[in-house]
C-alpha cells in the first residue's frame, strides 16, 4: 500500500485489510498474557499416537502429505474477549526438527497449542500435526513503544519451546486454546525447506504481514492518533498479529493459493522473504518462485537473489499487486537476528542506517538508488483504491487454455483494491504480453490494470496478475462466505483457478519461456511500444 498515488495524490491512511478471513472467523479475540516454564515437548500429545510422537510418518518429507486426512476443526470458533489469549513465535521460520520459542499471554490459568499444517487435505485445508499437553498461562504486560521509531514490541519471557521434529515442511498456524473456552488465537510459523531444487517455492510474505500489523496501535502506516505522520518507522516481530485472529495477512492472501498448489500435487518448497534475503543459494535450481496475494516489502538482498534466480532460468509468478514496492532492511531485536522491519519511507533521511551507508528504506522507484519494480515484475504499481471488472483481451494465450473465455469477457470486482499495469515509461522487460487489459478509474484518473507475461534469455517466464484480489478470488463464491471482498462470484473463482493451474503446471515443468516464449503486444494494446 502506497501513501502516494502515482499521480501524486494522497493515499488514505486507513488500512483496508479488515474483513472475513476466508472461511475462518473474522472476529479476532485478542489477548495479552503469558509465560510459564514447561515446554510442550515435555508434555506433548502425539496426534493419533503415543505422547511426544508426531502423527503419521516420522519423516519430515512432504511426500504423500497431501493424501493424509485433514482436520476441518482448525478454524477459530471462539475468539473470546479481547486479549483473552495471544502470542508470538521467536522465529518466523524453522527447519524441520528445529525448536521455536512461543511467548504467550492469557487471562486463563492454562492453555494448549495445536499445530496445523495448511494445505488442501481433501478440502479440510489443514492437518493437525501435533498438539501439546496443558501448559500454565499468565497475563503479560502491554507492549512498549519506542520513542524514536514508534516501534511496538513486547518483552514477554518465553512461555514454552516447541520441537518441530517430524513436522513436514509447510506453512503452519499454531492455535492457542485458553482453558475453559476463554478464547482462541493463531500464531503463524513457516517450517521452511532447506533446498528448493526442482520445486515451486511458496514465499510467505512475513515482512508485509508485519508492516500491516496493528497490534499495540501502530504499524508502518498509522499511529493511534494522527494517522500516517505518527506511523511506526520500524515494525517488530516481537509481538502478536492483530489481524485475522492472529494469522496476519496469511489468511486471505496466501492460504487459497497454498490449497490449490497442494491439491495439484506439485513438488513444493516453503520459505519466507527473510530467508530469501539471508541465503543467496536458497533458490539454486528452483523451478519457480511464487509471490502471493500481497508481497509489498522486499529487502535489496531478496530482490537481488530473486533476480539472479530468474536470470538462471527460474520462473517467477506475482499473484498479487503492489509487489516489491518498499525497500526494507532487517535488524535484530533482543530476541535474535532479523526481528525488525525497517522502512522509514518518506523519512528515509532520518534513518540511522541510511546515514551509516545502508540503502534508503523508501520506495524502490524513488531516488536515491531508484530501481523501479517493473524491471523485475514487468508491471508497475499504479494506484489504489479501485473496484473494477477484470477484462480478457488475449483469450488465445496459453494461460487461458481450457477456461472458455472470449475477448471482452469481464469478471466483476476481480480488479482491486490495488492494481498494477504495464507502463513502458518505466523500465520494462521485453518481450511482454498483455493477457487482460482492464479499464479502471482511480480517484478520477483513468488507467488500466494488466495481467502480463514476459520471458528472458534464460528461458524463465514471469507472470504478474495485476490485481491484489487474484489469490483471494481462488475461493470466490459470491455468497459472502469467503475472502475479504465478498462480491466476487464463482465465475471469478473458476477463471483464476484455471489460469493459476495452467501457470503452476507450466512453471513447475522448467523454464516456461522455452515452451511458451512471449510475443510482445504492447504496441497493439497501448498503441505504442
Amino acid at each position: 500500500m502506497a501513501e502516494q498515488q502515482s499521480s501524486g495524490g494522497r493515499r488514505p491512511g486507513r488500512r483496508r485489510f479488515l474483513g472475513l478471513a476466508g472461511a475462518a472467523a473474522a472476529g479476532a479475540g485478542l489477548a495479552a498474557c503469558g509465560p510459564g516454564g514447561r515446554t510442550p515437548s515435555s508434555a506433548a500429545i502425539g496426534v493419533g499416537g503415543a505422547p511426544g510422537t508426531p502423527s503419521g510418518s516420522a519423516s519430515a518429507s512432504p511426500t504423500g502429505e497431501a493424501s493424509r486426512p485433514g482436520n476441518a476443526d482448525w478454524r477459530i470458533t471462539n475468539a473470546g474477549p479481547d486479549r483473552a489469549i495471544e502470542g508470538w513465535a521467536d522465529r518466523v521460520s524453522v527447519l524441520p526438527g528445529d525448536s521455536v520459542g512461543l511467548h504467550v499471554s492469557t487471562t486463563a490459568p492454562g492453555f494448549t497449542i495445536s499445530a496445523y499444517r495448511m494445505g488442501w487435505y481433501g478440502g479440510a485445508r489443514a492437518r493437525l500435526v501435533w498438539k501439546s499437553g496443558s501448559l500454565p498461562g499468565s497475563r503479560q504486560p502491554a507492549g512498549a513503544v519506542d520513542k524514536k521509531t514508534r516501534m511496538v514490541s513486547t518483552a514477554w519471557p518465553k512461555t514454552t519451546t516447541v520441537d518441530t521434529a517430524g513436522w513436514p515442511e509447510g506453512s503452519y498456524l499454531l492455535r492457542l486454546d485458553a482453558d475453559g473456552g476463554a478464547g482462541q488465537r493463531y500464531v503463524p510459523l513457516t517450517v521452511r525447506s532447506a533446498s528448493t531444487q526442482g520445486r515451486t517455492v511458496i514465499v510467505n510474505a512475513v515482512a508485509t504481514w508485519q508492516a500491516y500489523n496493528t497490534w499495540g496501535g501502530y504499524n508502518l502506516y498509522n499511529g493511534p492518533t494522527g494517522g500516517y505522520p505518527t506511523r511506526s518507522l520500524v515494525a517488530s516481530f516481537d509481538r502478536p498479529y492483530e489481524e485475522y485472529s492472529g494469522a496476519g495477512l496469511f489468511m486471505v492472501y496466501e492460504t487459497p493459493l497454498i490449497a490449490l498448489a497442494e491439491r495439484l500435487g506439485l513438488p513444493l518448497a516453503y520459505t519466507t522473504n527473510i530467508d530469501l534475503a539471508g541465503d543467496p543459494n536458497l533458490l539454486h535450481g528452483a523451478a519457480a518462485i511464487l509471490s502471493l496475494g500481497h508481497d509489498e516489502y522486499w529487502s535489496p538482498e531478496q530482490r537481488a537473489n530473486v533476480t539472479a534466480a530468474r536470470d538462471a532460468g527460474t520462473n517467477l509468478a506475482i499473484l498479487g499487486a503492489n509487489c516489491c514496492f518498499r525497500r526494507v532492511r532487517y535488524e535484530p531485536s533482543p530476541i535474535g537476528p532479523d526481528r525488525t522491519v525497517v522502512c522509514y519511507k518518506t523519512s528515509y533521511k532520518d534513518d540511522p542506517g541510511f546515514a551509516a551507508g545502508h540503502p534508503p528504506t523508501n520506495d524502490y522507484r524513488v531516488a536515491p538508488s531508484a530501481d523501479p519494480e517493473s524491471s523485475l515484475l514487468g508491471v508497475i504499481y499504479d494506484g489504489y483504491p479501485v473496484d473494477e471488472p477484470y477484462v480478457v483481451t488475449n483469450p488465445g494465450h496459453w494461460l487461458f487454455e481450457g477456461s472458455g473465455v472470449q475477448a471482452g469477457d469481464s469478471f466483476p470486482h476481480l480488479v482491486g483494491v490495488e492494481y498494477d499495469r504495464v507502463n513502458t515509461g518505466w523500465p520494462t522487460p521485453k518481450p511482454i504480453e498483455i493477457l487482460a487489459h482492464s479499464p479502471v478509474t482511480c480517484e478520477g484518473r483513468k488507467s488500466f490494470s494488466d495481467s502480463a507475461y514476459y520471458t528472458v534469455p534464460s528461458g524463465a517466464g514471469v507472470f504478474a496478475s495485476g490485481t491484489m484480489r487474484w489469490v483471494e478470488a481462488l475461493d470466490a463464491t459470491g455468497d459472502g462466505s469467503s475472502g475479504e471482498d465478498h462480491s466476487m462470484d464463482a465465475k471469478a473463482g473458476a477463471l483464476t483457478q484455471k489460469v493459476t493451474e495452467n501457470l503452476l503446471r507450466a512453471f513447475a515443468a522448467g523454464p516456461a519461456g522455452k515452451a511458451h516464449p512471449a510475443q510482445d503486444n504492447t504496441a497493439a494494446v497501448y498503441g505504442k511500444a
